[in-house]
């Protein structure tokens, strides 16, 4: 390992100067952000724009989704290895030739190819930004800074709906693709002239990535129970609340519970809501209880577990203030799924953070992608052939998938949260330390001993 790669967690420079790099790498996630949601309020002019069917435009979602998830270790080597700037540069060029590519697209396939790049680009800026909070605040910000900037970052959504319909009317599709595409120049001269890798060094380099070098960082992060936690954790608290926004939430509370479209639409922004409330709540409860993370991981879930049950069997329709409460508790597993990246912080040295993040980042995607499937597949086995006429027992069928998923996770959560404080506990009694040190870990050990 070279001394570069190594870089003390804690800020040495003026909170002013982090505010700064955060700020612009903020800004980057954002944009991805935006450029990730825009079609969701084009998908009329899609389907006119390119003659295609419903079917074949939620495969602009799920592709875009499958290259972000199968990304998330590459991309994360990649940090390791060229630091966040470069990477984080990168994205902003491969995301923005994409929409320009999107812009000019007249056919399906040239739609989707450029689709598909939008995934990569938007798979280089979570991990990166990640990084750069890592290396330019203090321990104890940093799970503030975290959750903050997945809040933050959801306005990139709520950004892409009114701004991007009201072009779309106005000027057209090439042309708004086009001004929205141009944005990653503002941006990416922002991270060119404004992002240093850490307080120390403009750029941060890694050990070249062999076919050695790669194994090692992987096995190396996976086999600490704590990258394993985090991923759990990852994986058992956003499902919900993704394959809620991302396809399933509008047909379920349309179809399944009788909702009006103006009541799903306030409904899904409701989960939007709580995801933005709650994240600085539980940064701040990481921060002080590091030692509690994945308990707060079971309290969520288990809460989540309680209201969609009591949603599945409640006689005939669910009442509103059910549903709105279903939308807040699931809303809240979207911040609770970042503790999952704080955990493998805690657990891994410099040189392999963006390897466990990578992975760590993986857990959640993986599960959304295999709830969203199983709730198509169990919607067509349990409706008529050829219809979409989904009925209420046709939804309770799909949504009770989830308990498949939620069985699974909570079990490696709960036996892998013993092990990583067992390891962590045991690693200061020796009088080791591995990665940014949980607070605490000293104090336990001597308790111990």
């Amino acid at each position: 390992m070279s001394s570069a790669a190594v870089v003390p967690p804690a800020d040495p420079a003026p909170l002013r100067r982090a505010l700064l790099v955060w700020g612009i790498g903020l800004a980057v996630y954002l944009l991805a952000i935006f450029h990730r949601t825009s079609l969701a309020v084009a998908g009329l002019e899609a389907t006119d724009r390119f003659g295609i069917t419903a079917s074949q435009l939620a495969t602009f979602t799920m592709l875009q989704l499958l290259v972000y998830a199968g990304m998330q270790v590459p991309v994360g080597l990649l940090v390791d290895r060229f630091g966040p700037r470069a990477v984080m540069l990168t994205g902003v060029v491969v995301l923005s030739a994409a929409q320009v590519g999107f812009a000019l697209a007249e056919s399906y396939g040239v739609a989707l190819v450029a689709r598909t790049f939008v995934g990569m680009g938007d798979a280089m800026t979570w991990i990166c930004l990640l990084r750069l909070v890592n290396r330019w605040f203090g321990p104890r910000r940093v799970p503030v800074a975290t959750q903050l900037s997945g809040v933050i970052g959801q306005l990139g959504a709520i950004a892409a709906a009114a701004p991007m319909t009201w072009a779309l009317g106005t000027v057209g599709w090439t042309t708004a693709y086009l001004v929205t595409a141009s944005l990653g120049l503002l941006v990416g001269l922002g991270v060119l002239l404004g992002v240093r890798d850490s307080p120390a060094a403009r750029t941060v380099r890694g050990d070249a990535l062999s076919l050695g070098r790669v194994r090692s960082l992987l096995a190396s992060a996976w086999s600490h129970p704590g990258t394993r936690l985090g991923f759990w954790s990852h994986f058992v608290t956003q499902f919900s609340a993704t394959t809620m926004a991302l396809l399933w939430g509008y047909p379920f509370f349309v179809q399944g519970e009788h909702r009006t479209p103006a009541q799903a639409n306030l409904l899904l922004t409701l989960i939007v809501v709580a995801f933005m409330y709650s994240g600085p709540v539980l940064g701040r409860l990481v921060a002080r209880h590091p030692w509690h993370r994945s308990s707060m991981v079971l309290v969520i879930v288990s809460a989540i577990v309680t209201v969609w049950t009591a949603v599945l069997l409640w006689p005939g329709d669910a009442p509103l203030w059910l549903l709105v409460l279903l939308t807040q508790v699931v809303g809240v597993g979207g911040p609770a799924s970042l503790i999952g990246f704080d955990l493998a912080r805690t657990s891994n040295p410099g040189e392999r953070q963006g390897s466990a993040s990578g992975l760590v980042n993986q857990g959640g995607f993986v599960a959304s992608l295999v709830l969203v499937s199983a709730i198509g597949l169990i919607l067509d086995w349990r409706t008529p052939a050829g219809s979409t006429d989904y009925d209420a027992s046709a939804f309770r069928w799909a949504m009770s998938f989830q308990y498949v998923l939620w069985g699974l996770g909570l079990t490696q959560v709960y036996r892998l949260r013993r092990r990583t404080r067992r390891y962590l506990t045991d690693l200061a009694l020796r009088g080791g330390v591995e990665g940014n040190a949980v607070p605490g870990a000293q104090e336990r050990a001597q308790d111990r001993g």
